[in-house]
């Protein structure tokens, strides 16, 4: 199920802070090791880094 958006904002130095509401439904807690990808415009994905390996180990795409 996907919850209602939550705003972030990018800072001047890149960052982005996101909500833990978020980080908690997505089963990521403080210290998760991530990977960030462009999905198009406008559009980045966050994957937990040992799933998106995994993807890339058994070729399946990101």
């Amino acid at each position: 199920m996907i919850r209602e958006p939550a705003e972030a904002m990018v800072r001047e130095d890149g960052s982005v802070e996101l909500p833990m509401g978020i980080l908690v439904e997505a089963g990521l807690a403080p210290g998760a090791r991530l990977l960030a990808y462009s999905d198009g415009d406008g559009r980045i994905v966050l994957r937990r880094e040992a799933d998106a390996l995994d993807d890339l180990l058994n070729g399946r795409p990101l």
